[in-house]
């Protein structure tokens, strides 16, 4: 009889009796906002795909979407030839973006599918904040995901973030699907999604455990655990070769050191706002959505799962990273829906007081427009070309301007061929001296290059009146690092013992110099 028993606080939420099953509840509640609904899913998708649109092309790549750039136009046998050595945790998405650059090979469609993902996401979120609490929770929740500028900056990029943020709200979703309705066809569709988003990036895979404290603290039964389990372990087998291979390659990221309090307050500030005041309000309104839970609507509290989503994933990678350092804030991109959802728990505690339910909701939506006015500078900023690491259209507009067909060009140190790959026009007619095998024939990302001796050689045979551009990236020649690299060190000294430095134009994150004969 314990186990049938209702619980107290089951009996206190209006507009449910005693004994009726959620689905019914559930039906009620959405049948009787039919129209809300729909508005808290698509005003927030929508907002977000026109902030995402909003200044898309900024004239300049960075780096890392450079390496999407030139590895999605290989065809599929020269991409997998090339996750075989390097970029293996990227594989999936350099293989769906092929075929969008097969339309256009631009910038802008570059970034494309990020935006759509992005408004994909708010409107989940908008979805789950009404199936957890009320439509005006969820339109709150959404807005404001699409008003952060963290979210802006992934939007905006071509990389796989904004994609994997979008499928670790749909897997959120299902999962509310999969416990209310418990088919084994949901359970499977949750399965799926946690797999390709895993996929898509495998620190994905820490949803899971998110996922499960969730079911833990809202105590579902045993059956529900059972699907959950066979969901999870699925999705856990289809991401281990992925994760075997990508250890093989942990070199990629062995510039990242061990976090501490900066980075920690760094993510708290991009998951909530980095401007002060937005984080104090983001910050009391998610305390209060955790101290006075909104009732439940169905057999998951929203509190329960915007929480471990917001929580577990970083808990968890942070603890790892001080053995093996990963920590970086957009891995984590996939769990910022939680922070939304909770601050808008907490607004609809304070809001919900007010007698109208038309004006709490009016007063929610100008609380967001006023977060977002006050953090525009931020937004602003993510759209100027310095907004990344670096700015490799501005290097090949410096070749592009001086250079002249019949030059040769010498890239220090390797990687810096990025530039070439992503504005190959810039380059038209210019000689480089040390690729041996182009990027896409080695399997590599930037090529193989010819020794020291093949270098010298090269630079024998060229007329005395041939001019070298040496395109270097500022921010690795002369460090340590480069030093310790003895085959950059080797071509800087065979072209010093021929040449001499006669020009150099700095630009951010690069430089081009003219070298002349001897």
């Amino acid at each position: 009889m314990a186990r049938t028993a209702v619980r107290p606080e089951l009996r206190k939420e209006p507009g449910r009796e005693p004994g009726e099953s959620w689905a019914g509840t559930l039906g009620a509640a959405l049948r009787g906002l039919t129209s809300a609904v729909p508005l808290a899913v698509i005003v927030p998708a929508a907002v977000m795909l026109l902030l995402g649109l909003w200044g898309l092309d900024r004239g300049t790549m960075w780096r890392d979407e450079a390496a999407t750039f030139q590895v999605a136009r290989r065809s599929p046998g020269e991409i997998l030839r090339l996750l075989g050595h390097v970029d293996a945790v990227h594989g999936l998405y350099y293989l769906l973006m092929r075929p969008v650059l097969a339309l256009r090979a631009d910038e802008t469609t570059l970034r494309l599918p990020s935006v759509v993902a992005a408004a994909v996401t708010a409107g989940l979120i908008g979805a789950i904040g009404c199936r957890l609490a009320r439509p005006r929770v969820g339109l709150w929740a959404g807005l404001l995901y699409a008003a952060t500028p963290f979210v802006g900056h992934y939007a905006q990029e071509g990389r796989s973030y904004a994609l994997v943020a979008a499928g670790a709200a749909l897997a959120t979703w299902l999962l509310l699907e999969a416990v209310e309705r418990g088919s084994p066809g949901r359970w499977a569709g949750y399965g799926v999604a946690v797999a390709v988003t895993a996929l898509l990036h495998e620190f994905a895979i820490l949803l899971l455990a998110a996922h499960g404290l969730t079911l833990l603290l809202s105590r579902v039964p045993g059956r529900t655990w059972r699907g959950w389990g066979c969901a999870a372990a699925a999705a856990c087998v289809v991401l281990a070769p992925l994760a075997v291979l990508s250890q093989g390659q942990s070199e990629q990221v062995s510039w990242l050191r061990a976090p501490g309090y900066g980075q920690a307050k760094a993510l708290l500030h991009a998951f909530t706002g980095p401007g002060e005041p937005v984080v104090a309000v983001v910050v009391a309104l998610m305390a209060l959505a955790v101290l006075a839970p909104l009732p439940r609507t169905g057999p998951l509290r929203l509190t329960a799962v915007a929480l471990p989503l917001a929580a577990v994933p970083p808990v968890l990678l942070y603890a790892a990273s001080q053995w093996q350092p990963l920590f970086l804030d957009r891995y984590l991109l996939f769990c910022l829906a939680g922070v939304p959802l909770l601050a808008a728990a907490g607004a609809e505690r304070i809001l919900g007081l007010l007698p109208w339910r038309s004006a709490a909701t009016a007063v929610g939506v100008a609380a967001v427009a006023a977060a977002f006015v006050t953090q525009l500078p931020f937004h602003e900023r993510e759209r100027l070309p310095s907004s990344r690491g670096d700015e490799l259209a501005r290097v090949a507009a410096a070749v592009g301007r001086t250079a002249r067909p019949g030059d040769a060009v010498l890239f220090l140190p390797l990687h810096e061929r990025r530039i070439s790959l992503a504005y190959p026009e810039a380059f038209t007619g210019l000689r480089d001296l040390t690729l041996k095998r182009s990027p896409a024939a080695s399997g590599t990302l930037y090529g193989q290059e010819v020794g020291a001796g093949e270098l010298r050689s090269r630079l024998r045979e060229l007329s005395p009146g041939i001019r070298v551009w040496v395109v270097a990236d500022t921010t690795t020649v002369g460090t340590p690092w480069f030093r310790a690299q003895r085959a950059e060190s080797a071509k800087t000294r065979e072209l010093d013992a021929l040449y001499r430095e006669e020009s150099t134009v700095f630009v951010r994150g690069g430089a081009v110099s003219l070298y002349l004969r001897r």
